[in-house]
């Protein structure tokens, strides 16, 4: 179950939103909807990563400062 700000999303809703999903988009599209998906939240975490890392980078030279 996962909390957000609509309250507790379970299985039926989950459900409800793939079959519309698979309505608006269709059979063929949806995988290549999920792969457009995974891929941006691959490249989000990336990002995320390599400012976490030079953010640690300029704290350290700081710190020798």
């Amino acid at each position: 179950m996962v909390l957000g700000l609509f309250g507790p999303i379970g299985i039926p809703e989950l459900a409800i939103v793939l079959v519309l999903a698979l309505v608006i988009f269709g059979a063929g599209k949806l995988s290549g909807v999920g792969k457009a998906l995974g891929t941006s939240v691959k490249e989000f975490k990336e990002s995320v990563q390599e400012e976490e890392e030079e953010e640690e980078e300029e704290e350290g030279k700081n710190k020798e400062k």
